[in-house]
């Protein structure tokens, strides 16, 4: 398993507004990173996402990958489905190799994470992009997830992940070893909700099987096959 020291880029994030089915649609820019708690070069990449938090047209994800744990230090929010999305993008996009920190854009092509900030034009993020009829909202002890009417498409996966907003975590093994790691949007579970291809579709998930420590929610549409992303929204939890 090839695990590079990383050279330079950046990434982003945001708990953006939902849009509404009325609205016009579009989307953030999705930004998917790899990394990991026991990479020492990963945390030039977290700071990154951290930075651009603010951004309200981009959403950037952080999925904790668990092959660093064996120089030392356990990640505590490794996920083997990280592993299994990562190595599909690698086959998707034909790669040669995973690594940390990788960054991949809209599931379309990918980056080295870290190092020096970049303008966001190079994500492809200088102003909405079209994208699909998604609402997220909340009722009672549901979320809901709305997909509108469109034009007819491919197959696409909906996708719910849920994640925690911010954490900090002291390492005391393996390559980060003495550092205090400050992480953001951190993937803490992942949930294939079905299909979707222009039709209007309507998923309610029990609050009770997100992930009890995420603070946030986030829908991806995603060509079957994990190609491109074409819709995505976020929801702040609490």
């Amino acid at each position: 398993m090839v695990r590079p020291v990383c050279r330079v880029m950046l990434c982003a994030v945001a708990v953006l507004p939902v849009v509404g089915m009325g609205a016009a649609p579009s989307r953030p820019t999705v930004v998917e990173l790899y990394t990991s708690e026991g990479c020492s070069s990963c945390p030039p990449a977290e700071a990154q996402i951290g930075q651009l938090a603010k951004q309200d047209n981009i959403l950037a994800l952080a999925f904790h990958v668990q092959y660093w744990d064996d120089l030392g230090w356990r990640d505590r929010f490794g996920m083997p489905e990280a592993l299994v999305r990562q190595r599909q993008y690698a086959h998707t996009l034909h790669l040669p190799s995973i690594y940390t920190p990788q960054l991949v854009i809209d599931g379309q092509r990918d980056r080295v994470g870290g190092g020096e900030s970049i303008g966001l034009a190079a994500w492809g993020a200088g102003g909405g992009k079209a994208g699909v009829p998604l609402d997220i909202s909340v009722h009672a002890d549901s979320l809901v997830i709305t997909l509108g009417a469109q034009t007819r498409q491919a197959p696409c996966d909906v996708l719910l992940l849920s994640y925690l907003s911010e954490a900090t975590s002291k390492v005391t093994r393996g390559e980060n070893v003495g550092r205090e790691l400050h992480e953001f949007n951190v993937v803490r579970r992942m949930r294939l909700l079905g299909s979707w291809q222009g039709d209007s579709k309507t998923f309610t998930v029990p609050l009770n099987t997100v992930a009890p420590d995420a603070t946030a929610v986030a829908v991806l549409v995603q060509r079957q096959g994990q190609g491109p992303i074409i819709g995505a929204a976020s929801r702040s939890l609490r």
